[in-house]
């Protein structure tokens, strides 16, 4: 049941971040705080803007009081952490909530013009308004940032005084005071004016957006992290900040990782010994593993050794590269792989407990309906876990396109959990027939197409780095590419037909030499839940019948000729036959952000047929 309104618990309610019981400032959703408005972020509440604040800190933290832990140990290992909080959550009995702190601290007053520090205003206490106008102030629209996470104020001195050829030397020490306004002649750049009240000439924001804008007036990054605090000392850095709108998506990127909760950690036997983990792991003999086991809980351990051992056996088979290649993507790509050996073998129902969180079986219909279509494999996930986790995050760049140093770090020092959602829900996971899938990978037309695609990524994630050299190769293969299309037409198809909205789907691709799978499951957990719907559409009958009904769907959109003749689409061209009247989809649903996507490796093109992996669909 629904709680009366007034003990409704609001979703992370955002408060100041100097004392407890401060005034609330705004709601968001528990999800949105890992996926929106997490750690770093800018959030936006009324007329103020506020940057999200860190996970420690004096008075600045996240409480933990009302932020349940919860565990996922394969994804804690990779991660380095010890289990997961949900993000805090608040209502008006309670004192705690997510701590937010003033940002930007330029603000403009737009009866008077002036441009300052909000504290120079002489607002009254709690209140957003000019000392002498009383007028509502406004944050600025501009901040800057880097490459590493960093983020800083616009430097507005600097950018109006360097026509006078004095720019940041001596920038703020000229007495005056900045004014701001505009000219009304359009909404661009060139009609919002900056000046100063000693006289140099006004100067307008054009041009503050240029890459190298801010190097050219000699400024360098300062390396400071508002959301961390004021008592934390800024970071050295070298990089060269940019100009960016105060709303802009460049602003923040999350860095989320996530694992689907398997066979033998999915039960939650292991949950007890989450802070113990690290200590058992390094431990090879049985008979240590027993020692350490009365030394921590005596004679009153909540598993029992074998379990144990068997656990610890899994965790071990689980990691397999050599010592020279431990890197954190390694790692990651175990996650996955053992995920896919769990969603195509499935789990015996002899072998499951009441707690289980993990049940995959095999459809009961005839497996010879799907005969020719080149889908193979059919799993009913009737239930799932998914842990999501918010490792760090990024600005200005793709997340995935960066290395690890380029990450922004959530605290200060190190912590042993990190903010993170789960999700409960159903599924289907399905597989490509691997004979006739590398047949048609190895069509020159099939590669060069995802070749063409593969280089545009990596030539728009090299455009926004500073360091070219430290981007990561693209994903775009041919299977690739060919699955995440799928999985889209796939999600579009059953957004008719399984009775939950597109946006309550997702995908998770499983594509490298050894995988060619993907899965479709429920993403939310709240108003569409997990009603079965879902679990139906697996079936081979009635899952054959899906996928011609989406090949034949996806063999013309609404924007042909153009779409499926396209060279380049997307964002940087890194799409190409794909458009939103075809195949993208919600952003909560794509894994990519509707990227590396190409509707011609489904269906074929005017010209090429052929090219299609399900072009045998369309002809009968």
């Amino acid at each position: 049941m629904t709680p009366p309104p007034a003990r409704r618990r609001r979703s992370g309610a955002v408060g100041s971040a100097t004392a407890h019981n401060l005034p609330r400032r705004g709601a968001v959703r528990r999800a949105q705080a890992i996926t929106t408005y997490g750690v770093g972020s800018l959030i936006a509440v009324n007329h103020e803007s506020f940057v999200v604040s860190g996970l420690d800190g004096a008075d600045e933290h996240w409480s933990t009081d009302e932020a349940p832990r919860i565990h996922e140990r394969r994804l804690a290992r990779i991660l380095g952490v010890e289990h997961f909080r949900l993000p805090p959550a608040s209502d008006e009995f309670s004192k705690d909530g997510i701590r937010v702190r003033r940002f930007p601290l330029m603000h403009f007053c737009p009866e008077c013009d002036e441009l300052r520090r909000h504290r120079d205003f002489n607002p009254p206490s709690g209140k957003s308004v000019c000392g002498t106008c009383e007028a509502d102030l406004v944050p600025s629209r501009f901040v800057i940032a880097c490459e590493a996470g960093h983020l800083d104020e616009f430097p507005y001195w600097s950018w109006v005084h360097r026509a006078a050829g004095r720019g940041a030397t001596t920038a703020g020490k000229c007495g005056g005071t900045l004014r701001l306004r505009t000219s009304g002649r359009s909404s661009s750049l060139r009609s919002i004016l900056v000046s100063c009240t000693c006289g140099v000439p006004e100067v307008s924001m054009e041009g503050s957006f240029r890459k190298n804008a801010l190097k050219d007036l000699g400024l360098r990054c300062r390396g400071t992290r508002p959301w961390l605090g004021t008592s934390e000392p800024a970071e050295p850095c070298v990089r060269t900040p940019r100009t960016l709108q105060r709303g802009s998506s460049a602003v923040w990127q999350p860095v989320l990782k996530s694992a689907l909760s398997i066979p033998p950690w999915s039960d939650g036997r292991a949950d007890p010994l989450a802070p113990y983990w690290g200590r058992l792991r390094d431990l090879n003999d049985r008979s240590d593993v027993e020692m350490c086991l009365k030394v921590l809980f005596g004679d009153k351990c909540p598993v029992p050794l074998d379990e144990v051992m068997e656990l610890l056996a899994a965790e071990q088979e689980e990691d397999t590269t050599g010592e020279e290649e431990r890197t954190f993507d390694h790692h990651y790509r175990a996650l996955r792989n053992k995920e896919y050996e769990h969603l195509r073998a499935g789990n015996d129902e002899r072998e499951r407990s009441r707690e289980e969180q993990f049940i995959c079986e095999t459809p009961l219909g005839d497996p010879t309906a799907l005969d020719g279509i080149g889908v193979t494999g059919p799993m009913l996930v009737k239930k799932l876990r998914e842990v999501r986790a918010l490792k760090a995050f990024t600005r200005l760049a793709d997340p995935d396109s960066l290395s690890d140093d380029n990450e922004a770090k959530l605290s200060a020092a190190p912590l042993s959990w990190l903010p993170a959602m789960e999700v409960r829900g159903e599924g289907v996971f399905l597989r490509l027939a691997e004979d006739r899938l590398a047949a048609w990978e190895k069509a020159p037309a099939v590669a060069a197409r995802a070749e063409r695609i593969s280089t545009a990524h990596r030539r728009m994630m090299e455009q926004r780095a500073s360091d070219p050299t430290q981007v990561q190769p693209s994903p775009a293969t041919p299977r690739m590419v060919l699955l995440h299309t799928l999985a889209h037409v796939l999600i579009n198809e059953w957004s008719l037909d399984a009775g939950y909205p597109a946006a309550a789907l997702r995908e998770r691709l499983y594509a490298d030499e050894e995988m060619a799978g993907l899965l479709v499951y429920t993403a939310t957990s709240d108003s569409a839940g997990s009603l079965g719907g879902l679990v139906a559409q697996g079936e081979p009958e009635r899952l054959a019948g899906t996928i011609r009904s989406a090949i034949r769907r996806a063999s013309w959109c609404s924007a042909d000729p153009l779409c499926i003749e396209s060279e380049a689409s997307g964002t940087g061209g890194t799409n190409m036959a794909a458009c939103h009247a075809c195949v993208m989809l919600p952003e909560t649903s794509c894994e990519h952000n509707n990227i590396l996507l190409d509707r011609a490796l489904l269906v074929g093109t005017p010209e090429d047929p052929e090219l299609g992996f399900f072009a045998g669909i369309l002809h009968h």
